[in-house]
């Protein structure tokens, strides 16, 4: 069984041929004035640098950014997911820069 396409052009029976990024439009961030991507077309702030977050405001942050996950991708306008997710992704980069070596909870591994 195939799913309908529907009027946006999306294939409505959740198709997983693309990411979450490829079927938003703005998450390129081509048409952002600011390189940086701190600023959206309005002017209007889109986020500190995660550079200049001290680590709690990092860890604060992206748990802000988890808990409003499902709500944005359900419900928000396309524009507003594709903020969610480039700001989920510079949040999370950082993260990882800082604990590259970050302890993993071994129950949390499968086995091979």
């Amino acid at each position: 069984m195939t799913g309908s396409v529907r009027e946006d052009g999306f294939a409505s029976s959740g198709s997983t041929d693309m990411s979450p990024e490829q079927r938003v439009p703005e998450w390129g961030g081509d048409h952002l004035a600011d390189p940086a991507g701190t600023t959206d077309l309005d002017g209007d702030l889109l986020g500190i640098d995660p550079t200049e977050l001290t680590d709690e405001d990092l860890i604060r942050e992206m748990h802000s950014l988890h808990r409003t996950r499902l709500d944005t991708l359900r419900h928000a306008a396309d524009s507003a997911l594709a903020n969610h997710l480039r700001r989920t992704a510079e949040l999370e980069t950082e993260y990882l820069a800082r604990h590259p070596g970050r302890e993993v909870d071994p129950s949390r591994l499968r086995d091979s």
